[in-house]
């Protein structure tokens, strides 16, 4: 079966997976590096304001786009592959006062049901990797923005040839790694989509964050297991704790030799 063949069991079961309790214990609220500090850092560098209108695509549970409306003003409609996610992001939207200006809805990437040119900036964070048509995606986002238009996009960057073969289960796909690129290859599918001016920063002291906020919460289910607090026992959804240790511990020897970062990349999309 070819990869296009694959991508719609691929996107739902990316998208079913984050959707578990359990991945939001492992990554917070933000489900990226650098949580809502970078956020905000990836909307300065937009320069976004109360007049932009920003799309936020693989939105999640809605956290970065809320941070982006109460730092900058702006409007923002999230779009998220997963109908769960996209729910409880619009309860989080209301609980926080801000449905007037915050939205979420249904949606895939790939296929995004806007008109060309509607919004004036756009956020995609630490999700582009896992986006199984890449060159198509890269067109959706520029033809969501209007000309002169600003693309923030934030992700794990890394060789995948260099990846090891544990690492490419599901942690992987939890740490947005197991189809990650190399952040030159990221810049290269956004200038072949039409994008100018791409810009790349390093953040990989956000990742190595990360990964050692998951190992502490992975300790404390250990915790609670042995004690007889956690109902899964040692295992949480489909990852086994006794066997998680082990992987963070390759993640962090990526980080450490230079294999894998997490990088901010901004572009724009060349007035008509």
């Amino acid at each position: 079966m070819s990869t296009a063949e694959l991508a719609p069991a691929i996107k739902t079961c990316c998208a079913d997976l984050y959707a578990q309790d359990w991945v939001r214990l492992l990554l917070g609220n933000t489900f990226h590096p650098g949580g809502a500090a970078l956020t905000r850092h990836l909307g300065a560098l937009l320069q976004l304001g109360p007049d932009d209108h920003v799309l936020d695509v693989a939105s999640g549970p809605g956290a970065s786009a809320l941070e982006l409306a109460r730092t900058f003003g702006c409007r923002v409609t999230g779009v998220d592959f997963s109908a769960e996610q996209v729910t409880r992001a619009n309860v989080a939207s209301a609980a926080a006062d801000l449905a007037d200006r915050v939205q979420f809805q249904q949606g895939d990437a790939e296929q995004l049901l806007f008109d060309d040119g509607r919004f004036d900036a756009l956020v995609c964070e630490c999700a582009f990797c896992t986006f199984p048509d890449k060159p198509s995606a890269a067109s959706e986002l520029f033809r969501m923005l209007r000309p002169g238009g600003r693309l923030g996009l934030s992700d794990i960057a890394l060789d995948p040839a260099l990846l090891p073969a544990s690492l490419q289960g599901v942690l992987g796909v939890v740490a947005c790694i197991a189809d990650a690129r190399p952040a030159e290859e990221y810049v290269e599918l956004l200038a072949a989509a039409g994008f100018g001016e791409v810009q790349v920063e390093d953040h990989a002291a956000a990742l190595s964050e990360l990964v050692k906020q998951i190992d502490v919460r992975l300790l404390a289910l250990k915790v609670a297991a042995a004690l007889g607090k956690h109902p899964g026992g040692t295992s949480l959804g489909v990852v086994d704790l006794t066997k998680a240790k082990p992987l963070l511990a390759e993640v962090r020897a990526q980080i450490a030799a230079g294999h894998a970062t997490y990088v901010a990349i901004t572009a724009v999309k060349p007035p008509s």
